[in-house]
């Protein structure tokens, strides 16, 4: 599992997980508590988190853990990638990483390239992303959660 964080004029780590299956008290250990609670602390009360809705984030822990830390979370549809702004930042690191001189050959040398090609994506992709969620719910409204186009 590949995880990072966006918002306006900044950025999380890019954080990739061991192998294995992520379950809800590992994904509460190695995101939630090193990396959601450290942004959640920089951004402050206006800090919302919005996840993709995978089996490991709806667990009663991770509930449980955000409500502890005083996290509210973004409530959105189930079915609804369209309105997470990450889903065009992944597409965009993964061109980076295709279009390098060398591909990536092993796991390390590929976690190596998603790092650094994570770190190079521009700021005003990250930003443009992430002030592009007011049209994608306007769309999503209009069109009855269905397809919203690019």
């Amino acid at each position: 599992m590949v995880y990072a964080g966006i918002m306006i004029n900044g950025r999380t780590r890019l954080h990739v997980g061991a192998n294995g299956t992520m379950m809800g008290q590992r994904y509460i250990d190695e995101v939630l508590l090193p990396h959601v609670l450290l942004f959640h602390g920089a951004v402050g009360d206006k800090f919302v988190f919005m996840d993709d809705n995978a089996t490991c984030q709806r667990t009663l822990a991770v509930q449980d853990c955000l409500v502890s830390e005083g996290i509210q979370r973004l409530v959105w549809p189930a079915r609804s990638p369209d309105l997470n702004p990450i889903e065009n930042v992944w597409d965009a690191l993964g061109r980076q990483v295709a279009g390098r001189n060398y591909s990536p050959t092993n796991k390390n040398t590929l976690i190596r390239a998603l790092t650094e090609e994570w770190d190079k994506l521009p700021e005003q992709l990250l930003d443009n992303v992430v002030q592009s969620m007011v049209r994608r719910v306007e769309c999503c409204i209009i069109l009855h959660g269905g397809h919203i186009p690019s």
